[in-house]
């Protein structure tokens, strides 16, 4: 697979990462199936991914150590690790929330370290901005640690312009992390824009618009109880039957090339820039493949044209969005 260079110090990843969250949380079946996962980790190793992403809260903890078990036996060397910290409270019981503190960003990296049972992380993302902790304060310690040798890089997920320059003036950011897919526009008016500017790679999480652009979710009944997309307000209630069109004219597309939608979803992304590198998720080896295959198709350019003016969906990206973008 072809790679690409993220930010201004250049850090070498796949074109296309493995979102490794829903093997653990958040999705219905996670957890479940520990063999299958790892059997996916390595099919994509096998393909040529080498980007896989993470993070502390998700389980919480438990994914961090799921990548430890896939990754050993000499293959930690032949990835990029890229976890987060800064949505759990290490200094107050481990309890949720955002802690961007100096004294949290130790405490979280000690632990992810010991969970991944490695001696470095390659990229380690402030998972959300916490607005009471200067974002100076927060990547003066993720300078150290760079220093230190615990973390080659360092980014930023879900954070502003503003955010993303007052960070990059203390040390250069390699990567932000934002929500970006035909589902999800937002980051095209400022933020793409202000890394180019900047020289930081981009990094589309949910780059399947959860599952969406698939087009294999058409009721609440395929999902458990416990799945984040049951309170997603994108899925609830009309909004969900009106954002079906939005599959629609992806699966049109999709039948011109003999592709799958979600496959068509993944190289109009990639037709967005050299500097990008989404990460979608799945457990299962069948659908890595199809991902993995979409970093060969090729879309024309009416094609692109006609995907360019899909509709926004209906209903924002979470239930509270104060969180983001800050």
């Amino acid at each position: 697979m072809k790679t690409i260079a993220l930010g201004t110090e250049k850090l070498e990843v796949s074109q296309l990462g493995l979102g490794c969250m829903g093997m653990s949380a958040f999705y219905t079946g996670a957890g479940s199936d520990e063999a299958g996962s790892i059997r996916t980790i390595h099919r994509a190793m096998e393909l040529g991914v080498t980007f896989f992403d993470t993070a502390e809260i998700y389980g919480p903890y438990t994914n961090e150590e799921l990548l430890a078990k896939a990754f050993a036996d000499g293959r930690r060397d032949r990835v990029v690790i890229a976890t987060k910290f800064g949505t759990i409270k290490h200094r107050q019981n481990d309890e949720r929330g955002m802690d961007g503190s100096a004294d949290n960003v130790r405490l979280s990296v000690e632990g992810s370290l010991r969970r991944l049972q490695t001696d470095h992380i390659d990229l380690y993302y402030q998972h959300r901005m916490d607005p009471d902790t200067p974002i100076e304060e927060t990547v003066g310690a993720l300078k150290e640690l760079i220093e230190e040798g615990k973390i080659r890089h360092y980014g930023l997920s879900e954070a502003s312009p503003a955010t993303i320059r007052r960070a990059n003036a203390v040390h250069p950011v390699t990567a932000i992390q934002t929500e970006y897919s035909l589902w999800t526009r937002d980051p095209e008016a400022e933020v793409l824009p202000t890394v180019r500017e900047l020289g930081i790679g981009f990094v589309p999480y949910s780059p399947l618009g959860r599952g969406f652009l698939t087009g294999t979710i058409r009721s609440l009944d395929q999902l458990s109880d416990d799945d984040f997309r049951r309170f997603n307000p994108r899925f609830e209630g009309d909004n969900l039957e009106a954002n079906i069109r939005i599959v629609e004219q992806v699966d049109e597309v999709a039948r011109e090339v003999g592709a799958k939608p979600g496959q068509v979803a993944l190289a109009w992304l990639l037709s967005k820039g050299d500097d990008i590198a989404p990460i979608p998720g799945t457990t299962k080896v069948a659908n890595l493949e199809q991902n993995v295959a979409a970093a060969d198709l090729q879309l024309t350019p009416e094609q692109l044209a006609r995907l360019d003016a899909v509709a926004a969906p209906v209903g924002d990206r979470y239930p509270d969005m104060s969180t983001v973008n800050r």
